[in-house]
């Protein structure tokens, strides 16, 4: 039987993808932990769309793979590398959507939320700026390739329109914040 534990991390020591050893807290690991993290959510968001977002699932699925391998890269293998039609495959599904939703729909600050599974979406997205903010420090100790600076920039937007998308076909009314009214309110 294989077993799952292999006991090399005992002693507060991981290793990277290109075989270096190096301990547990450096910051390589919240980075990729945060990844981690991210396609875990991503994976709750596709499990949670139905049917008739097929498309939108199919995609989370490739952005998922796409994160391994941003994950691998940040790890140092030697083999992975993102490619630039990733970022554009990402852009590309973005405008589509936006594309398809209704005149002004950008000039809103809404609530986060809406149904459920635009909920799970928000907190993915959070999660992926969380994730972004986690590449950009690193890339203050280390070189991080720009291509993986724009991906993972752009995921979170593309999250948003994608909650923002499915509230819409759901046909649910998103709550939207708005200051000058809060302050209307107080006079």
């Amino acid at each position: 039987m294989l077993s799952v534990s292999t006991k090399t991390g005992d002693k507060g020591t991981s290793g990277l993808a290109n075989g270096k050893r190096v301990p547990k807290a450096s910051f390589i690991f919240e980075v990729l932990g945060t990844q981690d993290e991210l396609n875990s959510w991503l994976g709750v968001c596709i499990a949670k769309l139905s049917d008739h977002f097929a498309d939108q699932k199919e995609f989370l699925y490739e952005i998922q793979d796409t994160l391994f391998y941003i994950g691998a890269e940040l790890a140092q293998s030697p083999k992975a590398k993102l490619e630039n039609a990733s970022l554009k495959k990402l852009e590309q599904f973005s405008d589509a959507l936006q594309s398809q939703m209704e005149a002004g729909w950008t000039t809103k600050f809404l609530y986060p939320g809406g149904n459920e599974v635009a909920a799970w979406i928000d907190v993915a997205r959070t999660v992926s700026r969380r994730f972004e903010r986690t590449v950009v420090k690193l890339g203050q100790e280390e070189v991080v390739s720009p291509l993986i600076l724009q991906y993972v920039n752009r995921l979170s937007d593309y999250l948003f329109v994608l909650r923002c998308f499915v509230n819409s076909r759901e046909k649910h009314q998103e709550r939207t914040f708005s200051y000058k009214a809060k302050l209307t309110k107080k006079a």
